[in-house]
């Protein structure tokens, strides 16, 4: 932000560094270690009076000081210079806050220079004695510069008291000085010993060669006892936030840690291999193993200690792309581009969008990721998602996944850089406009108020009923509606009829064959553990059938009604329709009746997800939407769901978590399923209001759904009057789950503010498909509600009292059968016309609106003024 950028979009700044920086640490651990090896085999050599063995000492320092100073130096420079160019926030804190440690570290280098130098260049000519003090200075030159730098390269991931004092000595002598320094010293001598076998299998002497390949072993051997050890102090000191991130939160670094003593091992067991069974003919190439392992071995480690910075640079001071935290708040507010200094888009337009974007991504994304590059590359994390999925990305970046920071920037910024990303995806900056219905008229069955006997009354339990369709890759529903029915006498005062009548009911012919369309009956013995016929609902109810009685409802109920919105002429229809017939057990026809079943498959994975609809272009999740969100959750919960998914046993998503809908248990300590989807989303949709409902849910009249159709929307009612904006919604759940004891519930309520209340303590916590929005929050039937009326974080007591299972005062008559199911209450409307959303009211009274309306007391033959009503209270308007 405070310097240019070096644009290298094929190469992260973290490769760069990580290429320059592993070859160069690999050379100066040898660097310090060689140094011990060095004069204690010269010392080994006059000691046992052998001349052979101070000839190869000899030979030997000549290989070490070509590799250490040439290379090593160079590669030294290298670092400054690639940090320097890549991070210049970062390293001018390095040079600036410890310029006395860096001092003092050139100092020490110049030292082993000039010792060494002495030492390769006086070999032989000056006295025993003189020459191993001299390879002592050297040793302990060496010594010191590790001593020194890793002082201040451990301070970067553990700055302890630093952070506040900002003190030399309190960053230098920070938790994690002591137990990296015995980690790298222990590296130190095992890569001098494996070094030493460079030099010693070119030896001719097989006598002499063989004595030092087994003395260059012992260096290898000793010190492993000694890396187990400082490998577990290490973890051990980490605090807390760098111990969970480089062994739970971090995508590599568990596995890195598992993989870095193993590794260790090896080279050891390698080295033994290679000193007492190797033909000396196969001995080349088993060293060139051998090195590559011992460049791991130290490259593992520093990628390690790397990770365990992230989000940092240097820990809680400065992000990782070089921005210091003290500025996050702010910048969010105003904007990344009124601070970055070497940018040349101040605002953005809409002719600017992509210029400003790509801007954008060199400051925030760069220091990290690649264009197409060897690591971290761009295209591969976004891979799956659309412009607005990495919005919604960039808008919960760091919440749940601390690896990577916040994104510094505003609303218009974070469009921005997504916009750019997408371009280079090759994705649309726009999505295409959703197919909208177009309205058909129903042919309602006839009824005359002046002869007829009965009022048939039908409705699905729920008004916008969405169940996902790609059973072979998972299942995230059961598919299954529920209707209920009213049979009303009419009279003077009507009698609710059970007893002695039978009602049916039949799908619309071209819905009948669902098993067509979807592979559920495939795989519905491992997702319902029934043998189900194809066309069959968990109930065991068919598309033609007949209701049972409900005695404690005094209705008729036919449960879990296999429907799909998929027609035999490849349409799509969300609102098939169900006809309703009343007959005597003789089969006389009493009552006749349609119900528009709805039934959704319009998720909006794919506004996020990617991917196209499954079918028609209309509805349904496409193969490539469900692989995203397979892989998403893999690579987040470290699962293999699209692996089984692969093998052909696809996941339901209630396996592991539970469901009241549904029945499933679900596994004891992970979240709920609600909980878990809505909390999780609330992260990164949040403070979007109705969008946010509309981006996943078919509620909106811009889908071809359009399920939000009931008179609420006529008068601004929208999902968050009820439901509270997502992040009310997921705390109330997350909050029950709390309760339960689910660790994870915690971590997902961390970041999320309560809109609704005003404080985390006054959130309700509820049960899904339990503790909805209770009418009466707003409706007390005696007056209006207020314009600015709220049910969020007023739940209904438990299942019975939802709307769908209440009664009038009377206990008689459901509330449904006269006003229409939630979201769809009467009149309802939407593109698929005003008859479809109104059968009832339109075939009992003609008009759209509640039974009873403007007096049309259909179930009475006398006259009835609907003010007096005996169901509830009605405010006069």
């Amino acid at each position: 932000m405070e310097y240019p950028v070096w644009w290298l979009p094929s190469f992260s700044g973290g490769f760069m560094i990580a290429c320059m920086a592993v070859f160069h640490v690999f050379i100066a651990h040898f660097a310090v270690g060689g140094g011990f090896f060095l004069v204690l085999t010269e010392r080994k050599g006059y000691a046992e009076n052998n001349p052979k063995i101070v000839e190869y000492v000899k030979r030997h320092t000549k290989f070490f000081l070509l590799l250490t100073m040439v290379a090593g130096g160079m590669t030294g420079v290298g670092i400054w210079f690639t940090i320097g160019l890549l991070s210049p926030a970062a390293t001018s804190v390095l040079v600036h806050r410890f310029g006395f440690g860096w001092a003092t570290e050139w100092v020490f280098f110049l030292c082993e220079v000039v010792s060494l130098l002495i030492y390769h260049y006086r070999f032989g000519k000056m006295s025993r004695r003189d020459h191993q003090i001299i390879g002592w200075f050297y040793a302990l030159f060496a010594f010191l510069s590790l001593f020194v730098v890793n002082g201040i390269i451990t301070m970067m991931l553990t700055p302890g008291k630093w952070l506040e004092t900002q003190s030399f000595w309190d960053g230098f002598w920070n938790p994690t000085f002591w137990p990296s320094l015995s980690l790298r010293f222990a590296i130190c001598l095992m890569l001098a010993g494996l070094f030493a076998l460079v030099t010693a299998y070119r030896l001719k002497d097989e006598e002499i060669r063989e004595q030092m390949i087994r003395y260059a072993v012992r260096f290898v051997a000793f010190p492993f006892a000694l890396l187990c050890a400082s490998a577990v102090w290490y973890i051990m000191a980490l605090p807390e936030a760098q111990f969970t991130m480089i062994l739970t939160k971090s995508a590599q670094t568990p596995q890195l840690v598992k993989v870095f003593l193993p590794l260790s091992a090896a080279l050891l067991a390698g080295v033994l291999t290679f000193a007492y069974i190797t033909p000396q003919s196969v001995r080349p190439a088993l060293l060139a193993v051998l090195l590559v392992v011992g460049l791991g071995q130290i490259g593992i480690f520093e990628w390690i200690r790397e990770a365990g910075r992230r989000p940092y640079i240097i820990h809680g001071y400065m992000w990782s792309n070089s921005v210091h935290v003290d500025l996050t708040d702010e910048i969010r507010e105003n904007g990344m581009l009124a601070y970055a200094k070497w940018i040349d888009t101040k605002e953005i337009t809409d002719e600017n969008l992509l210029k400003a974007g790509e801007e954008l991504y060199r400051v925030q994304c760069m220091s990290c990721h690649s264009l197409n590059g060897p690591m971290l590359a761009t295209e591969t994390g976004a891979a799956g998602l659309t412009r607005e999925g990495l919005i919604a990305q960039f808008n919960g970046q760091g919440k749940l996944r601390e690896f990577m920071p916040p994104f510094l920037g505003n609303d218009a910024e974070r469009k921005a850089v997504s916009a750019y990303i997408a371009f280079i995806l090759g994705k649309p900056l726009e999505e295409a406009a959703a197919k909208l219905p177009h309205e058909e008229d129903v042919a309602l069955p006839a009824f005359n108020p002046e002869d007829a006997e009965y009022v048939l009354v039908a409705w699905a339990t729920e008004g916008m009923n969405t169940i996902s369709d790609n059973y072979s890759k998972f299942t995230m529903q059961i598919p299954g509606s529920t209707i209920r029915a009213q049979l009303f006498l009419r009279d003077d005062i009507p009698e609710i009829v059970t007893e002695d009548v039978t009602l049916t009911y039949r799908i619309e012919k071209d819905f009948s064959t669902p098993s067509e369309h979807v592979t559920f009956w495939k795989y519905a013995k491992e997702l319902t553990g029934k043998d189900l016929p194809p066309d069959t609902g968990t109930c065991e109810t068919n598309l033609i059938g007949t209701f049972k009685v409900d005695e404690e409802n005094r209705a008729f109920v036919a449960c879990s009604l296999p429907i799909f919105p998929y027609s035999n002429d490849g349409t799509v229809n969300p609102y098939p329709l169900l006809t309703v017939e009343a007959r005597t057990s003789d089969g006389k026809l009493l009552a006749v009746t349609k119900v528009a079943v709805p039934i959704s498959t319009e998720w909006g994975c794919r506004n996020c997800h990617d991917g196209a609809w499954r079918v028609a272009d209309t509805a349904g999740i496409s193969n490539k939407t469900a692989d995203n969100i397979l892989a998403a959750h893999d690579k987040i919960n470290g699962t293999s769901l699209a692996e089984k998914s692969e093998r052909g046993t696809p996941p339901k998503c209630q396996s592991c978590h539970e469901s009241t809908r549904t029945g499933d248990a679900g596994k004891k300590q992970i979240l709920g399923f609600s909980a878990a989807i809505h909390g999780w989303h609330a992260n990164y949709l949040a403070e979007r209001d109705d969008i946010t409902c509309e981006s996943c849910h078919p509620a909106a009249h811009n889908t071809d759904t359009q399920g939000m159709r009931g008179l609420h929307v006529d008068r601004d009612i929208t999902c968050t009057n009820c439901h509270g904006t997502i992040e009310d919604h997921a705390l109330g759940l997350l909050k029950a789950e709390d309760q339960k004891g689910k660790p994870r519930a915690k971590l997902l309520m961390a970041n999320l503010i309560p809109r609704a209340s005003a404080t985390l303590d006054e959130v309700q916590p509820r049960e899904a498909w339990q503790n909805q929005p209770d009418c009466s929050a707003c409706h007390t039937f005696f007056e209006s509600p207020d314009s600015d009326a709220s049910a969020a974080n007023q739940w209904t007591e438990d299942a019975q009292s939802l709307f769908k299972n209440r009664k009038d005062d009377l206990e008689a008559v459901m509330c449904q059968a006269c006003h229409g199911t939630a979201h769809a209450l009467y009149p309802a409307d939407n593109g698929y016309g005003e008859s479809r959303n109104n059968i009832a009211p339109m075939q009992y009274q003609k008009f759209a609106a509640p039974l009873g309306a403007e007096d049309n007391c259909v179930c009475h033959t006398m006259e009835m003024s609907m003010y007096d009503s005996a169901h509830h209270p009605i405010v006069e308007k």
